[in-house]
């Protein structure tokens, strides 16, 4: 059952030759500040992963949520400590806000606990492919243009969340998977569906304008390696349902890492592109 439990002890005594090691490290939607998010799977994750620099790709802390009820257990605490050590220990961690954690745009070049807050980024990967790393709100017309909705969906969101954590404790007692209410109301209703696909036709061709080979994003929670009109569209998903993030590898290969009960086969992204691929091909998956 996908819930979030508490991790094994001690925090930090994985064997090293265990550890992901890979160049860089995309994670967004990570919503601490709420009931949803699976902190304790996160925690999981940065252990386990060693990278040379760490996207923070915005909606790290649900400032929304925040306002309108404090919940702050220990395990959020932990996060926030990981990532700071990481920064310590010669992790270049970069934090891009997002639209739930907006307040931290008025820190953007400055630098806390070791940590770079920027309003994008620009990110070089290891074969020379230039990725514009951005959180996404911004080609939201909901987010842009009828806050007031967005605010609503946000709390439709929470109210479905309640619904499902409930609906998997039930499935959990009869022995079934976990199942995502929201993932299927998400790619079931039509509408939902033509969102997704305005969004990352519009993020893709602003990528393109920028002079981008492709783009990092988060802010949708669906984890997506694809083409989208010739550009390469990368969504590393979130860390409140779908337990993902991207990973660079040290020879500029992208992957979609998922640490959900039903983990999919590694998708990459490898360079060059081949000519004539039709957009919204997918790259080859390979596995481990």
């Amino acid at each position: 059952m996908h819930v979030d439990t508490p991790p094994p002890a001690p925090a930090d005594d994985l064997d090293p030759t265990e550890r992901l090691r890979v160049r860089t490290v995309f994670i967004s939607d990570l919503h601490l500040g709420t009931p949803g998010c699976q902190a304790h799977a996160l925690l999981d994750f940065l252990r386990d992963v060693e990278c040379d620099t760490l996207y923070l790709v915005g909606d790290i802390v649900d400032g929304w949520q925040l306002r309108r009820s404090w919940y702050w257990p220990q395990a959020h605490n932990d996060v926030v400590q990981k990532l700071m050590r990481k920064a310590r220990k010669g992790t270049r961690v970069v934090f891009v806000p997002g639209n739930h954690d907006e307040f931290a745009r008025r820190y953007v070049t400055h630098n806390f606990g070791g940590i770079d807050v920027v309003e994008d980024a620009m990110h070089v990967t290891a074969d020379g492919r230039r990725l514009w790393v951005t959180h996404g709100d911004y080609f939201d017309g909901v987010i842009q243009c009828a806050r007031w909705l967005a605010y609503l969906g946000d709390q439709a969101y929470e109210f479905v969340l309640k619904i499902n954590r409930f609906l998997n404790i039930a499935r959990g007692r009869l022995g079934l998977p976990y199942w995502s209410l929201s993932r299927y109301l998400k790619f079931k209703v039509k509408r939902a569906v033509s969102y997704v696909n305005d969004f990352e036709v519009a993020v893709a061709r602003e990528a393109r304008k920028r002079g981008a080979d492709g783009v990092v994003c988060g802010h949708i929670h669906h984890a997506e390696i694809r083409l989208v009109e010739g550009v390469l569209y990368c969504n590393d998903g979130d860390w409140v349902e779908s337990l993902t993030a991207i990973v660079e590898h040290h020879d500029g290969r992208l992957e979609i890492i998922d640490r959900g009960v039903h983990a999919a086969p590694p998708v990459f992204a490898a360079a060059p592109v081949a000519a004539g691929t039709p957009a919204g091909a997918r790259e080859p998956a390979l596995v481990d």
